[in-house]
């Protein structure tokens, strides 16, 4: 089975789509992540759900967990309002990283490669640099594990 096989049809952000607006999309339709692309329409990056937790979680807070206790219930309740006035381009990584990409070609092996080496849950799947799809981990599995 080849990567175009494998992919479905995604919801897709841009570089400078609003932050909350695609951080609802991500928990409304409970997506391991987005693809992101540039103003072209290109694939830029992926950005996981668990970026967008990371962002939400101040940085005092993730340097001691402990100190999330004693954070309010009003302050915890108003996490997302730091998502105003941010775009999708503010929540990743300053450092741009490798687009987890495989080729409409790409075996479900080389998928899983590309997933494992790079930690994600998803993958764009591109034919001559055009998105055709998505493969997430979740379907990735179901089709690994699908007897034959």
């Amino acid at each position: 089975m080849h990567a175009e096989q494998m992919a479905e049809e995604f919801p897709v952000v841009d570089l400078d789509s609003n932050a909350l607006e695609g951080s609802r999309l991500l928990a409304s339709h409970r997506m391991p992540g987005l693809v992101v692309t540039d103003k072209t329409g290109k694939p830029y990056s992926i950005l996981p759900a668990s970026q967008v937790v990371k962002f939400l979680v101040p940085s005092y807070v993730q340097d001691d967990p402990s100190l999330a206790g004693v954070l309010s219930e009003s302050m915890a309740d108003r996490v997302a309002d730091k998502l105003g006035g941010k775009t999708v381009r503010d929540l990743l990584p300053r450092e741009p990283q490798e687009l987890p990409a495989v080729n409409h070609d790409d075996t479900i092996v080389e998928v899983a490669a590309m997933m494992a080496r790079l930690r994600c849950p998803l993958t764009a799947v591109l034919r001559d640099g055009t998105l055709v799809g998505v493969i997430t981990a979740s379907r990735l599995l179901e089709l690994a594990l699908t007897p034959h």
